[in-house]
């Protein structure tokens, strides 16, 4: 699975137990058996890093409303200039803030 499909996947979960809220935007998904239905997607939900790079902080005491496990890759250290960097991908938790968590940077 791709770190999008976890992620939409997990939120749809959160979603369901009540977690997060749903965004009014539907989508129609269709089953192995081909059976077509639409479902709301849930808020939209970012990490940390991914909210600063969009222009927002989270706000100062808010915890994390979802964790789960997300794909991360890695670039290993250089031993010399004429090596080549080699990546490797991993999992590693993830901590997930909502909309309402995060305030525009001034």
């Amino acid at each position: 699975m791709t770190n999008a499909q976890i992620i939409l996947s997990n939120s749809i979960k959160l979603m369901e137990d009540g977690i997060l809220k749903g965004s009014g935007i539907l989508a129609t998904v269709t089953d192995s058996e081909g059976n077509t239905k639409q479902i709301e997607l849930p808020e939209t939900i970012h990490t940390f890093a991914a909210w600063k790079s969009l222009g927002y902080i989270v706000k100062k005491g808010q915890k994390a409303k979802a964790a789960f496990t997300i794909w991360k890759y890695a670039e290993s250290k250089k031993q010399n200039d004429e090596e080549e960097a080699e990546g490797r991908m991993f999992m590693k938790t993830a901590h997930f803030f909502t909309k309402d968590q995060v305030e525009k940077i001034a």
